[in-house]
């Protein structure tokens, strides 16, 4: 079972994330942080969980979702696990667990919170030192909301068999966008988030 706060319940708000063994890598080249994606879409698809942010790291990953009906969430997410991690252990001839332990779950039960979940999860490949600007990170929503009608698709490597394009999931923007002014009052709502308040929030995340 995942460690949660909460039962999951349908159309509330739940922020899953979990990072690799011992924090190491669990996405070695680009092409895994899509087939991440595509295979999270095969065990959540969009009639029963809508993405509303995503952000994958080099040894983590985060997802907001909101929950619609249908599915056995804790199963989905830990069958979901299991399959992306056998995946890439045998496409690079690893042995051993992938991730630390059992993914996390935790319920965004306030809309202030769900915002400020959103901005921390676009923030992370800036603070990490990445990026200079949130929305050059390839593989997060940003994008998504700060520069609609300009995502490529993600590439596969044209050398093998596998090449051709991962397509990006949907990201629900609206909910979150309707809390503010357009694109450029959440843009700023997301830069103003100090590194104090990033260092606070991921202790709180990953405590235990």
């Amino acid at each position: 079972m995942p460690y949660r706060d909460a039962q999951f319940l349908p159309d509330h708000f739940y922020h899953l994330y979990n990072r690799g063994n011992n924090r190491e890598s669990i996405f070695f080249e680009p092409e895994n942080y899509g087939f991440f994606l595509q295979r999270f879409v095969e065990y959540f698809p969009s009639d029963q969980a809508e993405i509303h942010s995503y952000c994958l790291m080099p040894n983590h990953f985060h997802l907001l979702i909101r929950l619609l009906s249908g599915l056995d969430y804790s199963s989905a997410m830990q069958h979901f696990g299991i399959s992306f991690s056998k995946s890439i252990n045998a496409r690079y001839g690893r042995v051993g667990h992938l991730f630390q332990g059992r993914f996390k779950a935790k319920h965004a039960d306030s809309t202030e919170y769900l915002l400020h979940l959103t901005r921390y999860i676009h923030l992370n490949p800036r603070f990490a030192g990445l990026v200079e600007r949130a929305e050059h990170w390839e593989f997060s929503s940003y994008r998504d909301y700060v520069c609609p009608g300009e995502i490529p698709e993600i590439t596969r490597p044209k050398r093998r068999e596998i090449s051709g394009i991962y397509r990006r999931p949907p990201v629900a923007t609206e909910f979150v966008l309707s809390h503010f002014d357009g694109i450029e009052d959440y843009r700023q709502f997301v830069e103003s988030f100090a590194e104090e308040q990033m260092k606070q929030t991921e202790d709180q995340l990953w405590k235990g």
